[in-house]
């Protein structure tokens, strides 16, 4: 959740939580520590005032040194690849295919992916597209879902493997290595700088505050 648009929208009652873009409840498989953020969540409804914004206190529980599971996927080094954005990207999500699929496999069938009626491969395909082309993406509804359901499809390939995962690593490894997450960024600049209102908030929607500082950090650093 992006605390300031639950700032500025004054819900009647909300729950802050500090867990990455797309695990709300935080540790996946962890029915114990989900509760948790559920009841915390549906105490707020005994509150008899309002509008209220109360911050969740606990992080996601940490993974033990020696029971971590490594993602499968070895990203090519993004600093060495000349090509398009529409290449980049299909080329990226052909190498994930097949561990997405093994990963939907594992999990019975169960995905997160499927919010957007287009496809991974459309999506990816017209998200590519829009960068070549220099073309703002103005349709948010489209791609609004188009990035959540990629985003869930590469979380997904990357954890395919048994074991538990560092959420922290994970999305870091994404925002940093993968060519998605170069796009999306890429669009969230564009996003920010745009005189549209509408697409300003969006930019807030595409990536979390700590991917976009992080990296900006690790740009400056490499100059």
């Amino acid at each position: 959740m992006v605390r300031e648009n639950s700032e500025s929208m004054r819900p009647p009652r909300a729950l802050w939580v500090p867990f990455p873009l797309g695990r709300p409840l935080g540790k996946a498989a962890d029915a114990d520590f989900q509760q948790k953020v559920i009841m915390s969540a549906l105490d707020l409804l005994n509150r008899s005032e309002g509008p209220i914004l109360e911050d969740f206190p606990y992080g996601v529980p940490a993974v033990a040194a020696e029971s971590a599971a490594a993602c499968p996927v070895a990203f090519p080094n993004k600093t060495v690849v000349d090509d398009s954005w529409t290449n980049r990207l299909q080329q990226e999500l052909v190498l994930l295919t097949p561990w997405y699929e093994f990963s939907c496999q594992r999990r019975d069938g169960r995905t997160l992916v499927g919010l957007s009626p287009q496809p991974p491969a459309a999506n990816i395909l017209r998200l590519g597209a829009c960068l070549d082309e220099a073309v703002l993406p103005t349709d948010i509804v489209w791609l609004k879902s188009a990035v959540e359901d990629l985003r869930a499809y590469y979380i997904e390939a990357m954890t395919a493997q048994p074991g538990d995962y560092e959420v922290g690593t994970l999305q870091a490894k994404f925002w940093r290595e993968t060519a998605l997450g170069a796009a999306i960024l890429t669009v969230y600049h564009q996003f920010l700088e745009s005189k549209d209102n509408r697409l300003r908030l969006m930019a807030r929607i595409l990536a979390p505050r700590e991917a976009v500082e992080e990296l900006s950090i690790l740009e400056e650093e490499s100059r």
